[in-house]
């Protein structure tokens, strides 16, 4: 047979868990911009610094500031206006 447990045995999630670190504020990303790719609907750009960039049904993404670069440097892509 076992033993009840009373609530003060159990640990509350409060006392289990740490407190969480404090660290400086995350720099703010600006909006993702698109790009229509006029060659290919589907490929994989490959960045200088070996980072993979998918195109997707005719579209890819910018997610940051040197993977826009890339991107609008690419003589195959054309940024999308909304």
């Amino acid at each position: 047979m076992s033993k009840a447990r009373t609530e003060t045995e159990r640990p509350t999630a409060d006392a289990v868990l740490p407190e969480p670190a404090q660290s400086e504020p995350q720099a703010t990303i600006g909006p993702a911009r698109v790009f229509r790719d006029k060659r290919f609907t589907s490929r994989t750009l490959i960045m200088p610094n070996g980072q993979p960039v998918p195109v997707i049904a005719g579209q890819v993404t910018a997610c940051g500031d040197e993977q826009y670069a890339f991107l609008k440097a690419h003589p195959d892509l054309q940024p999308l206006t909304e």
